[in-house]
C-alpha cells in the first residue's frame, strides 16, 4: 500500500495543506517581479475585441438545481470585482488577487465543486470555475498571453447539454493557489467587462485601438475511442490566427489535445474501438 501524503491523513490535515499552499502563493507573488493589474476605470474603451456568456443554470448530470441557484448568487458576488478591470501593458490579471476568498461571511454559498480524486462534490463558493471558463474562452480570442491555467484535463465529467464552447476550454481553480491568470505583452491597455442577469453570465474583452487580426478557435480529430473498455473522449484544439485585411491565416497554434475519460453513460455515443498500440 501506498504511503498516504500528508494530506490525506485527515481533513485536519488537509487543511493544513491548504494553508501552506495559500501562504507559498501570496509570498511567492509578493517577491516576484509582476505587475498585477489593479486599476478600473468606469468608461468603456472603445473597441470590443470579444464578447460572449455562458447559461448559469446548466443541465450538468445529476446536479442538484439548489447548486446551480447557489452558483447564480455567488457569479453575482464575484462579477462586479472584476467588472471593468483595466489590464495595462505588461500588467497580469489574476482572478483570485480580485475576487478574493470566497467566504461564507461575505454571502457566498454553497455550489458545485470537483474533489481531489475529480469527483463532482459542494463547497462554499463553488462555480466560480464557469466564470474562468468564460474568461479564457474570451482570452484565447485575444493577443493576451495565458500565464497561468489549470483543468481537469483527464475527464470529461458531463454529457454535451447547450454546449456553446468546445470540450477542453474549461478552467479548474482553488483559493488562491489555483489561479487564472493572463499577461499583456502587447502595446496597448485592455479592458474587461463581467456582469450577470438572471439567466446569463456575460463577458466582454475591450481594447484602446481595433486589432490587425482575428483570433479563432478549431477544433480537429474529435472522437470517442474505446480502450481496454474505457471509453475516452478526443480532439484537438487549435488557435488560428487571421490577419483582417486579406484573410489570409498568419499563424495555426495547437492550443490543447484531449484524451479525457468518460464518466457519464457512453450508451448513445458513437464510439471508436482504438487498439491501444495505436496510441504508443
Amino acid at each position: 500500500m501506498a504511503r498516504k501524503l500528508f494530506c490525506e491523513i485527515s481533513p485536519f490535515t488537509y487543511q493544513i495543506s491548504v494553508r501552506k499552499n495559500i501562504l507559498f502563493k501570496k509570498l511567492n507573488d509578493r517577491i516576484s517581479k509582476n505587475r498585477f493589474a489593479q486599476t478600473f476605470n468606469e468608461e468603456l474603451l472603445p473597441n470590443l475585441v470579444y464578447k460572449h456568456n455562458s447559461l448559469i443554470r446548466r443541465k450538468l448530470g445529476n446536479v442538484s438545481s439548489i447548486l446551480q441557484d447557489n452558483k447564480a448568487i455567488n457569479l453575482a458576488l464575484s462579477t462586479p470585482k472584476i467588472n471593468h478591470i483595466m489590464i495595462q501593458q505588461g500588467e497580469t490579471f489574476s482572478f483570485w488577487q480580485l475576487v478574493g476568498e470566497c467566504s461564507g461571511k461575505l454571502g457566498y454559498k454553497e455550489g458545485l465543486t470537483v474533489g481531489r480524486e475529480e469527483e463532482t462534490s459542494s463547497g462554499i463558493g463553488g462555480g466560480m470555475c464557469q466564470f474562468t471558463n468564460l474568461i479564457h474562452w474570451m482570452v484565447l480570442h485575444t493577443p493576451l498571453k495565458v500565464v497561468e491555467h489549470h483543468h481537469h484535463d483527464g475527464v470529461d465529467m458531463f454529457p454535451d447539454y447547450g454546449r456553446k464552447v468546445p470540450f477542453g476550454t474549461g478552467t479548474s481553480i482553488v483559493y488562491n493557489y489555483f489561479d487564472y491568470r493572463f499577461k499583456n505583452e502587447t502595446d496597448q491597455a485592455f479592458q474587461l467587462i463581467t456582469y450577470v442577469d438572471e439567466k446569463y453570465l456575460y463577458g466582454e474583452i475591450r481594447s484602446e485601438r481595433p486589432l490587425n487580426q482575428k483570433y479563432h478557435i478549431q477544433v480537429e480529430n474529435e472522437f470517442f475511442s474505446e480502450e481496454k473498455g474505457i471509453v475516452y473522449r478526443n480532439s484537438e484544439l487549435y488557435q488560428r490566427i487571421i490577419n483582417k485585411k486579406n484573410g489570409i491565416e498568419v499563424k495555426k497554434t495547437l492550443i490543447k489535445k484531449n484524451h479525457a475519460k468518460v464518466l457519464y453513460d457512453t450508451s448513445n455515443l458513437d464510439i471508436r474501438s482504438v487498439d491501444i498500440t495505436e496510441t504508443l
